[in-house]
C-alpha cells in the first residue's frame, strides 16, 4: 500500500485504477448519501468513467500531494471511506478543502476527526497550504460537530447546489468553515 498519511488507527493511500468497487460500495449506502443526493446510489458508471479518472488526473495536477484518498483501518486494513484535501479546480494551491466520506460502520469512531486533523497537520507543515475550508448542508450536525473540534471557524453561509435541492433540509442552505494556518498553530 503506498502511505499518503498515517495517524493512530488510519492509513491514507492514494487511489488506484482498482479501486472503483470501493467507491461504488461507498456511494450505494443511503445513509452515507443522504446529505449528498438524497440517499440515491451514486451510478457504477459515473464512478468508473467520470469520478475515478478524475481522482487519478488529480494526483498527477497537484503531483501527488493533493486530492482524494483512500482511508483504511491500520487493524485489519478495512476500507473506510476517503478523506479529501485539494484546491478547487482552477484555485490557488494554498487554500485547499477538506472533506471526507466514510462507511456508517466507521462513524461514531473518531475517524473522521482522526484524520481531518493529520491532514490540517500535513497541510499546513508540508504543503505551503494558508487556509483550510470545508462544507456541508446547515441540517448536516455531525460534520458541522466534527469542523468545530478541528477549531474550524463559521465563516459563511452558503445556498444549496441545484442539484441537491431535493436533498434532505436543503431549504436551509449549507455553511462554510474555514482555519488558518496562523489558527491552527495557536490551538
Amino acid at each position: 500500500m503506498d502511505i499518503y498519511l498515517q495517524t493512530e488507527r488510519l492509513a491514507l493511500r492514494r487511489f488506484t485504477a482498482d479501486d472503483a468497487d470501493l467507491l461504488i460500495e461507498l456511494d450505494s449506502d443511503p445513509a452515507v448519501m443522504r446529505y449528498l443526493s438524497g440517499g440515491h446510489p451514486t451510478a457504477p458508471e459515473v464512478v468508473r468513467e467520470r469520478h475515478l479518472p478524475n481522482i487519478m488526473a488529480g494526483y498527477d495536477k497537484w503531483g501527488g500531494d493533493l486530492g482524494l484518498f483512500a482511508a483504511h483501518e491500520k487493524d485489519g486494513g478495512a476500507f473506510i471511506g476517503w478523506f479529501i484535501l485539494r484546491p478547487e479546480p482552477e484555485g490557488p494551491l494554498d487554500e485547499v478543502e477538506l472533506g471526507y466520506r466514510l462507511r456508517q460502520s466507521a462513524w461514531g469512531k473518531g475517524y473522521a476527526t482522526e484524520g481531518s486533523r493529520a491532514l490540517l497537520g500535513k497541510a499546513f507543515t508540508e504543503l505551503g497550504v494558508r487556509m483550510v475550508w470545508a462544507e456541508t448542508m446547515c441540517v448536516n450536525r455531525g460534520s458541522r460537530n466534527i469542523m468545530e473540534k478541528l477549531e474550524m471557524t463559521l465563516a459563511d453561509t452558503i445556498p444549496t447546489p441545484s442539484d441537491m435541492q431535493l436533498v434532505e433540509g436543503s431549504e436551509q442552505g449549507g455553511v462554510r468553515y474555514e482555519i488558518t494556518k496562523e489558527q491552527w498553530e495557536r490551538q
